[in-house]
């Protein structure tokens, strides 16, 4: 029995012995649309709960010239390297709906949401953006540690003090792209995520991601409503202002499935709505293994990203079970960043929760060494990858193997060594499933 694994950019094959009792969970894949970029203009045109794009434009040129100010600037906010994104698609429809509202191109700016990640290098700007958007508009890259950048906009019901790139908050039109996607702890992807964390100061994000938002039950895949992490973003959001939404769905094939323009909130929740008729797949009960991925490049480029994949996991494997994933991990862990820090510096996941939840530790990465503390406390979890090495990760935190078949033998064998025969989930295309246990809800 043959599976095809999203791993990297090729994918890798999983190989199980007839006899074992495995079953793949894969969300029906939505339909590539036929023609993108016309659902992308037509979309601009007809946005939800908002004016068109090129009409809001004009008129804000139209008003700026009879008084004669400055030019109408306009940010275009959108993903890191670490996101799929379409914008070859996306981006050149839209920076033409603006120039046909008068919008001139000298007066765009493209804003990339790192949030706490590094910044991209130009090459990676061009693989990201395309070549021609990358030349030809400037780019400005969150440092969220860079006090001076910062405007102070408020506090939301939860006590936030929200911090966003005083640049962004300088444009008359703040344009958000991105995609929609289950998040494991946010709930969905895409919407208000691209100004806060994205574009968010250090503090700010903190904060969201705390550990108290981390521990709740509802901070979870494919829940907004009730889960308090998505509501204090949501709420940070409300507090940068208008936010002209450009948000697409799309299959396991990286393929444009849906549009969705026009009003931060409507047209994000209207997306959500879409993805999860297609994302949650429902069992019966928690399989003893299971395997998955972290849907292949460039999601899978990290360890830090590969937390997602075994959270999709984690909702679905037994108390005690064994969590397989899959994940090429190019970028190493990364070096970068502190997430390798707290993992080498615990010996056990009890050990890096007890350490996470001091207040010495409200720190940047936390949020995903406190998930996968939270994984590894339920579950065994090993890694198959070419880009890390043993010695890379501490045993007591994950198991490692270079081949993803014989991972899996060497579970099953396990289990079966305690005299039971294992239950298997194979999840393909890891977070882009969201399994749900029957009876409960996708959160």
């Amino acid at each position: 029995m043959g599976i095809r694994i999203a791993y990297g950019e090729s994918g890798i094959d999983l190989e199980l012995d007839r006899d074992s009792d495995a079953t793949v969970l894969k969300s029906p894949q939505p339909v590539a649309l036929a023609e993108p970029r016309d659902a992308i203009l037509r979309a601009l045109r007809e946005p939800i709960a908002a004016a068109p794009l090129a009409q809001t434009a004009g008129e804000l040129v139209r008003r700026r010239d009879e008084a004669g100010g400055l030019p109408v600037r306009v940010g275009i906010v959108v993903n890191d390297i670490t996101r799929a994104t379409p914008n070859e698609v996306i981006l050149p429809v839209l920076v033409d709906e603006l120039l046909r509202g008068g919008i001139d191109p000298e007066s765009i700016t493209i804003f990339n949401a790192t949030g706490t990640h590094r910044d991209n290098t130009p090459e990676e700007l061009e693989t990201m953006l395309g070549e021609e958007i990358a030349r030809r508009f400037p780019v400005v890259q969150n440092d969220c540690t860079n006090d001076d950048a910062y405007a102070d906009l408020g506090t939301t019901p939860a006590g936030n003090r929200v911090r966003v790139l005083t640049r962004f908050l300088e444009q008359d039109i703040r344009i958000a792209t991105g995609f929609i996607e289950p998040h494991f702890f946010a709930g969905y992807s895409g919407g208000g995520k691209a100004v806060v964390p994205g574009l968010a100061h250090l503090d700010t994000i903190l904060f969201n991601h705390s550990p108290g938002h981390m521990d709740h039950v509802d901070a979870t895949w494919g829940k907004t409503t009730g889960n308090p992490l998505w509501e204090d973003l949501a709420a940070a959001a409300d507090l940068v202002g208008p936010l002209f939404l450009l948000n697409v769905t799309m299959n396991s094939d990286k393929e444009i499935t849906g549009v969705f323009a026009g009003d931060r909130a409507s047209a994000h929740a209207e997306g959500c709505r879409e993805v999860a008729r297609h994302a949650i797949v429902t069992v019966d009960a928690p399989a003893d293994i299971v395997v998955t991925s972290n849907s292949g490049y460039p999601l899978d480029q990290n360890f830090y990203q590969a937390v997602k994949g075994m959270s999709a996991a984690a909702r679905v494997v037994t108390e005690g079970g064994q969590i397989i994933i899959a994940a090429e991990c190019r970028d190493g862990i990364p070096a970068h960043g502190l997430f390798a820090t707290l993992l080498n510096g615990a010996s056990s996941a009890e050990a890096l929760l007890e350490t996470l939840h001091r207040p010495e530790y409200r720190v940047r990465d936390a949020w995903q060494a406190h998930i996968f503390a939270l994984i590894r406390s339920k579950a065994r979890v090993t890694l198959v990858s070419r880009g890390l090495s043993v010695d890379d990760l501490p045993a007591g935190l994950c198991e490692q193997n270079r081949d993803l078949t014989s991972a899996v033998r060497a579970a099953v064998a396990r289990v079966r060594s305690e005299g039971r025969e294992p239950t298997v989930f194979v999840l393909p295309d890891g977070p882009l499933t969201i399994p749900t246990l029957a009876g409960s809800t996708p959160g």
